[in-house]
């Protein structure tokens, strides 16, 4: 089982990741701005069975590669780091958006129809598969026990700090959007604050030894 410490730190990573804008966040924020709160839930609860379908996924995918290529695991975790890198950079980056500065109008649309455009904005984004398949050997270990039930448990809280967080932000979207607009700076320091969060973590896994 994975230690006490070592699941904080997951936590912790998980929710810094959530909060970091991506296309979920940007159709969850401007769902719930332009359709309500309730067509964000709804929206939400797509893009968590789409999470759910990365995690079996990925999962099943990583039980069998770690157990029968250990050289994948350093492949894994240099393509880790330079994925926070690259999420950081994009963070900064000229002319880079902040999800609270979305402005597309979306129109008002039946709840099967918020179900499935959420699954699918989080089912086809190859950057939910990416990060799982790069993240994950950060923290399993052969000696914690069995490799898919670790990487089973972990996809599972990760999607629970998810939901979570993505809930909160849909329930204050719009109050959230509107504090954002009258203050700019704020979006210039929720963009750089992400950026060094993302590259101390890309700088801890590069130290770190472990496997």
């Amino acid at each position: 089982m994975l230690p006490s410490d070592q699941l904080f730190i997951f936590i912790m990573a998980a929710f810094i990741m959530v909060i970091t804008p991506g296309p979920n966040m940007i159709y969850l924020v401007s769902r719930s701005v332009t359709q309500g709160k309730k067509a964000g839930v709804i929206s939400l609860l797509g893009v968590a069975c789409g999470f759910l379908f990365h995690i079996v996924l990925v999962s099943f995918g990583l039980s069998a590669l770690l157990l029968t290529v250990p050289f994948l695991y350093t492949a894994l975790k240099t393509a880790g780091i330079l994925y926070l890198l690259y999420l950081a950079w994009e963070a900064v980056k000229p002319g880079s958006r902040s999800v609270f500065e979305t402005r597309r109008e979306l129109q008002a649309d039946k709840p099967a129809k918020l179900f499935v455009m959420g699954l699918l904005t989080n089912v086809l984004n190859p950057k939910a598969a990416v990060f799982y398949l790069s993240f994950f050997p950060q923290f399993i270990r052969p000696a914690y026990g069995d490799v898919l039930f670790q990487s089973l448990f972990l996809g599972m809280t990760q999607l629970t700090v998810s939901f979570i967080v993505n809930f909160i932000i849909i329930m204050l979207a719009a109050k959230v959007k509107g504090m954002f607009a009258q203050n700019p700076r704020w979006i210039k320091v929720q963009k750089w604050f992400m950026a060094s969060v993302l590259t101390g973590l890309a700088v801890k896994m590069a130290l770190d030894k472990g496997k």
